[in-house]
């Protein structure tokens, strides 16, 4: 087999139009990639590989690779097998007759290439991962998915499988992957060459090597982990400080209050309009007084009308095009996107931020459009400082938190949270609190949100939460949103972050004459008085939880175990949590099974293995299914025996 050669700790393979490359990149990991300009291609894109013993041995028909408790037999055909613990889990699957063709490539006019792998389907498997998206399905087997960005979408293309193997697809490109019956199929339209890791092992060892091989979050300061109160959006700075005043008068405490969009004088401009927002400086020290921090949206837009506009073209620092203009976004008139993949526009917009938000006492950025949101979805016209849009599409909100990240650390803040409406591998290390874009406000979404965001904490990224009671289309006056809402924000307590968010139906008249108004009020007083003293007592109550969820997001930090999971993390040998997309734990100690249906007030829980403790009533159930009743100022929660978290409910 002198097409397939030991090259110290790598395997190397060659046929006509491709050469392969095997390597240990962790324990239990091993790194595949495939160049069919047949020509190595060092690029690691944002994985972190390590190094790991490697077990190589050779036999007349095929090589095997043996890390840790996984193992690759590469045969002289080309075709890659993957086992764990002697057991195969992953078996590429040939597109033509003869064990022909198992990875297949096309020259796209650009020089680049169209690529396709394909693995072997199995009936038995669970799917997990991929990021959030709203497709109401918590196992992702039998689904198609997209590999792109858009608005409420954020791909993070990593999937753990319940036959115990983590799989990483380490590239930006777009694309899509079929997690079909038949067959489990990645592809992408533009790119240099294949790149993807297999990783044996649990739930929690894939997860720990995951964070290894992508980066680990920081440590949630204590300031992010309690309430964060916004909504589309506050006018003024007077209007923004009336509401901190009350919360401070009603004795609820205030952890951040954001200012959102249209806050600024111009789109690109990166500061308050003194229009409306007089005095940045004296607003943010009374909020500190408060013990509120403040948090202020930016967008990646910019036209000629901001001051910044010319100097960032001429400079080269903005997305462009390789046909037509830059202008690839329409929102009050045709906008060009800053260019984050660029270090040189990463340092520039950072200066600006500093001196007219940092410098004023802003504590926290809130990135919104990170995507970037381009129309029409032509990635193959966007050229940036790392590639064409069609090939490393993917990779744009990792540099845009990075972008917040560095300037946060170099002015002295150790642990920055970017609130950021994407990510990507390896965004959970610069502090990205993703949360899941500009939903709609009805029960269906809440329960496509549950599944989303437990497929999104099996992605390496912990932080993560959505608009409590959701974006769009929520009439405050409407009895089903005063249920929704309730429902919602229990839910949202049992989040990584409880922030209430969203643009309420304007009932009267504008109120003043700005670009951008705002809708109905979206304070926890704003839902009617029974609502009021419900939402109350859970705010108290995510306060009493605090330093729980502190704790686990110090744990989050070290091994990236999410604070919330889906059942099967901590139970991976009961097959049934594989099915629980709408009940899941919180931390080690707290099973929660949110109420997501209108009108519901009872709900089968599922408790596995062992005894568990009714939250509201401190009653003991055994394992198995039971019937909870839960009025709408209550909720589910189990808690383990002698967990101290118990004397928080």
């Amino acid at each position: 087999m002198d097409h397939i050669k030991v090259n110290g700790s790598s395997v190397l393979f060659t046929r006509a139009g491709e050469l392969v490359r095997l390597t240990p990149c962790h324990e239990n990991a091993i790194r595949f990639e495939a160049f069919p300009d047949c020509r190595i291609i060092d690029e690691n894109y944002t994985l972190l590989p390590g190094q790991a013993p490697a077990v190589i041995k050779e036999y007349d028909r095929y090589v095997t690779m043996t890390v840790g408790r996984l193992c690759v037999r590469l045969e002289q055909s080309g075709k890659v097998i993957y086992s764990v613990d002697g057991n195969t889990v992953l078996e590429e699957q040939p597109e033509l007759a003869f064990h022909s063709g198992f990875r297949h490539y096309d020259n796209c006019a650009s020089g680049l290439w169209s690529a396709r792998v394909t693995f072997k389907g199995r009936e038995d498997e669970h799917l997990y991962g991929l990021g959030h998206e709203a497709s109401g399905c918590f196992d992702l087997k039998g689904c198609a998915f997209d590999l792109r960005h858009v608005n409420a979408k954020c791909t993070v293309p990593f999937v753990y499988s319940s036959l115990g193997y983590g799989f990483l697809w380490n590239n930006p490109a777009v694309g899509n992957v079929e997690l079909a019956r038949n067959r489990t199929r990645w592809s992408v339209g533009a790119t240099k060459k294949v790149d993807y890791v297999v990783i044996g092992g649990s739930p929690k060892a894939v997860s720990a090597a995951l964070a290894d091989l992508t980066g680990h979050a920081p440590v949630m300061p204590h300031w992010a982990t309690g309430l964060w109160q916004s909504r589309l959006r506050y006018e003024t700075q007077e209007d923004l400080l009336a509401v901190a005043r009350r919360y401070r008068d009603e004795g609820i405490p205030l952890s951040v209050i954001v200012a959102d969009y249209f806050h600024w004088t111009e789109q690109g401009e990166y500061r308050f309009d003194p229009a409306y927002w007089p005095d940045v400086k004296a607003m943010t020290e009374e909020l500190h007084a408060m013990g509120t921090r403040l948090a202020v949206s930016v967008w990646p837009t910019v036209n000629e009308h901001s001051e910044n506009y010319w100097y960032m073209q001429n400079h080269n620092l903005l997305i462009r095009t390789a046909r037509g203009s830059d202008r690839v976004f329409a929102f009050y008139g045709w906008q060009a996107e800053i260019d984050a993949t660029n270090p040189e526009t990463r340092a520039y917009v950072w200066g600006k931020l500093k001196e007219n938000y940092i410098d004023n006492g802003v504590d926290a950025l809130w990135f919104d459009e990170a995507e970037p949101e381009i129309h029409p979805e032509q990635f193959d016209n966007l050229l940036t400082y790392r590639g064409r849009g069609d090939e490393v599409g993917l990779i744009y909100p990792y540099y845009y938190s990075q972008l917040a990240y560095d300037g946060f650390r170099s002015v002295g803040v150790d642990a920055p949270v970017t609130l950021t409406r994407c990510a990507y591998l390896g965004s959970q290390k610069f502090g990205s609190l993703v949360w899941s874009g500009d939903i709609p406000s009805t029960f269906e979404s809440l329960s496509e949100q549950v599944k989303a965001g437990l497929n999104m904490s099996m992605c390496g990224i912990p932080w993560w939460n959505t608009d409590v009671g959701g974006f769009w289309g929520a009439d405050i006056q409407s009895e089903e949103f005063k249920e929704l809402i309730v429902r919602w924000f229990q839910y949202g307590v049992f989040c990584p972050v409880l922030r209430l968010h969203g643009s309420r139906v304007r009932h009267g008249e504008k109120l003043r004459d700005v670009k951008e108004p705002t809708g109905d009020p979206n304070e926890l007083w704003s839902f009617g008085e029974r609502n009021f003293s419900i939402l109350k007592d859970l705010v108290f109550l995510r306060e009493r939880l605090r330093p729980y969820i502190e704790k686990h997001m110090a744990v989050a930090a070290d091994k990236v175990y999410p604070v919330m999971r889906p059942r099967f993390f901590d139970f991976p040998e009961d097959e049934t949590c594989y099915t629980l997309g709408e009940q899941y734990m919180f931390g080690d100690d707290i099973l929660f099974a949110p109420i997501v249906n209108r009108g519901q007030t009872e709900k089968t829980v599922y408790l596995p293995r062992g005894e568990w403790i009714f939250a509201r009533d401190k009653k003991t159930y055994p394992a198995g299914f039971h019937r909870i009743a839960a009025q709408i100022d209550e909720f589910i929660a189990f808690v383990r025996p002698g967990a101290e978290v118990l004397g928080c409910f």
